[in-house]
């Protein structure tokens, strides 16, 4: 199992979590954060904002999924056909144990 985690902007959560329940993709987590990337925030007129604020997307997933979910995240999450700055990065890690609380079974 992988854990995908992708943090992204605010305004591209609705698009990527429809887009991933549409695949059949629907178990994830949404937690709001703030960050600062390698830009080191944003700069508004006189106005200078250190922490912007993102979306963190938490997905646990079988390993023969994993790219069919990381392909809809940076497809979705992409606010150009290039790109810009701030569009977010995703992480991906291996799950050694996975536990459902109710029937304390694992699901590995």
């Amino acid at each position: 199992m992988k854990m995908i985690q992708a943090i992204i902007r605010v305004e591209k959560t609705e698009d990527v979590s429809e887009a991933l329940l549409k695949a059949g993709f629907p178990a994830m987590t949404k937690i709001d954060v703030y960050g600062r990337g390698k830009q080191k925030g944003l700069q508004v007129g006189d106005v200078f904002y250190d922490e912007l604020p993102k979306t963190l997307l938490v997905i646990v997933t079988e390993d023969e999924n994993t790219e069919a979910v990381l392909d809809i995240i940076l497809t979705v999450a992409k606010t150009s056909e290039a790109g810009n700055y701030g569009d977010g990065r995703v992480f991906v890690s291996e799950v050694g144990e996975a536990y459902t609380i109710s029937t304390r079974k694992p699901e590995l």
